[in-house]
């Protein structure tokens, strides 16, 4: 039988609106966990920290190490002094200290405008290209090293959580909306299930004999744009950037030569390793850019298991973990998370599909 098509109103759902996480649970691995069998149609539901019984001795867990940078920044316009958002998405280049931004609201904001940011405006930013509706690409006009740049941007810049947390940001937020293994700084948001490891449970993994290949992409904002067409197959993904390192792949492929279970931890890993398949089905190191989107009907090469929270009706986060568990299950587990009051989006519960 083949799949027909799939739409965008396919993926639509109620939501209740106190079911979304304004705040992380106190403790990392605390959340709670829902267990889906796609084999047996089971569903479980457990605490995160239990998922060391799911896990043995050469298993593999794919966890993306990238670091969320304080993105959102907050500058007033030279003259009138109207207060601007203005959300670093990626640095363009490092020597003339060009970002590509977003600002709000936008309509204030043209060529040649420029941005005063801190309290004693010492850090002064040029517009000089209009790249979307809402996109820039500005000028910091600094004087010092980079490091000194890149410590006042860090200063002055605050952790860029979703806007759907209808709240303002509060000093827990620096690290809980941060993985505790996060090292390669260049993202704007978190990976989003790696956020339920604490150092105990990562530990107790490893005493276990669970293995971990860290890869890194960069989450851009595309991971959250909402797609507007009904035919998927129309849907372009913005690009982010990807490195699979020789190790990762090596420890990936180890295990799935000894069929031990290949569990990524999250979409954006997901979308990593499937970005950079062998012909016969392993894991290629790889060090890009990728704009794969992954919505069913879709074979996937690499793992046989992950871990992803509960996302947005309509997201290209649904549509991957549609692919992955099948829809009419994934739809099932949904009605059945919402019954339960599971929490959703960045702060809330977690998935493991296995």
């Amino acid at each position: 039988m083949s799949m027909n098509k799939m739409k965008l109103s396919e993926f639509d759902f109620e939501l209740p609106d106190e079911l979304i996480a304004n705040y992380p649970t106190e403790n990392r691995d605390e959340s709670r966990l829902m267990v889906v069998h796609r084999k047996t149609g089971e569903i479980e539901h457990r605490m995160f920290k239990d998922i060391l019984e799911y896990f043995d001795d050469g298993d593999v867990m794919v966890r993306n190490n990238t670091k969320v940078f304080p993105a959102r920044m907050y500058g007033n316009k030279e003259k009138t002094g109207a207060k601007i958002e203005v959300f670093l998405l990626r640095e363009l280049n490092r020597e003339s200290l060009l970002w590509d931004v977003l600002v709000d609201p936008a309509r204030k904001i043209r060529i040649g405008n420029k941005l005063y940011f801190g309290d004693d405006e010492s850090l002064v930013a040029e517009v000089i290209d209009n790249t979307t509706s809402r996109g820039r690409t500005l000028r910091f006009l600094f004087d010092g090293s980079y490091e000194e740049f890149k410590a006042k941007i860090t200063e002055l810049g605050e952790t860029p959580l979703p806007k759907y947390i209808k709240r303002g940001v509060e000093p827990e937020d620096e690290d809980r909306y941060q993985t505790i293994y996060a090292s390669e700084e260049g993202a704007v948001a978190a990976p989003t299930a790696g956020l339920h490891f604490s150092r105990e449970l990562l530990k107790r993994l490893e005493l276990k004999g669970v293995d971990f290949a860290e890869i890194t992409l960069h989450v851009g904002l595309g991971t959250f744009r909402q797609v507007e067409v009904e035919d998927l197959t129309k849907h372009k993904m913005d690009s982010e950037q990807v490195v699979i390192s020789d190790k990762a792949a090596d420890i990936v492929n180890y295990a799935k030569q000894n069929k031990k279970k290949v569990c990524v931890i999250g979409t954006t890993s997901m979308r990593s390793v499937e970005s950079s398949v062998s012909t016969d089905g392993f894991l290629k190191p790889f060090d890009g850019w990728t704009n794969k989107f992954i919505f069913p009907p879709y074979e996937f090469s690499i793992p046989d298991c992950m871990v992803t929270n509960f996302h947005t009706p309509g997201s290209t986060l649904l549509m991957l973990v549609s692919a992955f568990m099948g829809h009419e299950f994934m739809m099932k587990a949904y009605k059945e998370a919402i019954k339960e009051k599971y929490r959703f989006y960045s702060y809330g519960d977690a998935m493991l599909i296995l």
